[in-house]
């Protein structure tokens, strides 16, 4: 169901998208580059728990959609610095930690399920679109709670350092529900207060909450309910004011496009059965198609 704002996301997200004055290095690269270039690494943050964006698989390993999406720009990186085997490692980060890892050069692109907004494109720098969600709640299946009204007095989950946990302060102040928002340090506790009865509601990405539910077989125990509480338009973060930093990016998501690898890598997944044997089986929205239609160069594209 395409979103009455979307329109206004994408165009914020062209906005996010220009970054400051240029920095460049001797060696006529961007710091970022030039550091990769010097150390032969980049380093890629990863989340443990936001299936199918960035997760660990049954050995521990990080995959993921997001993840995916890092690797070609990697590839890209490396065409850039002239340096075909650059080595990745993978830097653990949570909600509440991976704005300062950018901010702090731990890592050089955040590979998770983080939403481009205004207040963050004041530090950091944004991918183009890569996914649209927004807030909604995971309640027991026997609750009564059909959608935010229905929590007046109750408590509800947030993950710390979330857009969610400020969407239901919002919800809260608009509606006066007199709720009791509480955090956790990352999804998966969320889910785990949800499951030990200590709140209602667990407020977070519709789509994370998807992937929750598969992740743990709990279709039978819960549902997720409720109208959009936020518009989350999801990008990879990098450092800002590097131009060609981002030029790189840009050209990675356009090389994607026109090449038509967006969709499938889309498909593998969010329809297909993911490595660690669930299926999310959702589909494609309208505005993040838009959004990959925009990244198509080819002539084809074109007409």
């Amino acid at each position: 169901m395409p979103h009455p704002v979307a329109s206004a996301g994408v165009a914020l997200l062209v906005l996010i998208l220009a970054t400051g004055a240029a920095a460049q290095t001797s060696e006529g690269l961007s710091p970022t580059l030039a550091a990769i270039k010097s150390s032969h690494v980049v380093h890629l943050g990863y989340r443990e728990s936001s299936p199918p964006f960035s997760f660990l698989d049954q050995a521990n390993r990080p995959i993921g959609y997001s993840l995916e999406l890092c690797e070609a720009v990697v590839d890209e990186i490396g065409v850039e610095v002239d340096d075909p085997n650059l080595k990745i490692e993978y830097v653990k980060v949570t909600s509440d930690d991976r704005i300062q890892a950018v901010l702090q050069n731990k890592i050089d692109l955040e590979c998770g399920s983080t939403t481009a907004n205004a207040e963050r494109a004041r530090q950091v720098a944004f991918s183009p679109l890569m996914f649209v969600a927004g807030t909604k709640l995971m309640v027991p299946k026997a609750s009564n709670v059909q959608s935010v009204a229905d929590l007046k007095g109750k408590t509800v989950v947030v993950t710390k350092g979330t857009t969610n946990e400020q969407a239901m302060h919002n919800a809260d102040k608009k509606f006066a529900l007199g709720l009791n928002v509480i955090t956790a340090a990352d999804h998966e506790q969320s889910y785990q207060t949800l499951v030990d009865g200590k709140a209602d509601a667990f407020a977070t990405d519709d789509i994370l909450l998807y992937g929750l539910i598969a992740r743990h077989k709990s279709q039978d125990k819960f549902r997720v309910t409720g109208d959009y509480l936020s518009y989350d338009p999801y990008g990879i973060m990098f450092r800002k004011g590097e131009p060609q930093l981002s030029a790189v990016v840009e050209r990675t998501f356009r090389k994607l496009g026109s090449n038509h690898d967006l969709v499938p890598l889309y498909n593998k997944w969010f329809m297909s059965r993911l490595p660690t044997g669930e299926r999310l089986n959702v589909a494609i929205s309208p505005q993040l198609e838009d959004g990959f239609k925009a990244m198509d160069d080819s002539p084809v594209g074109n007409n």
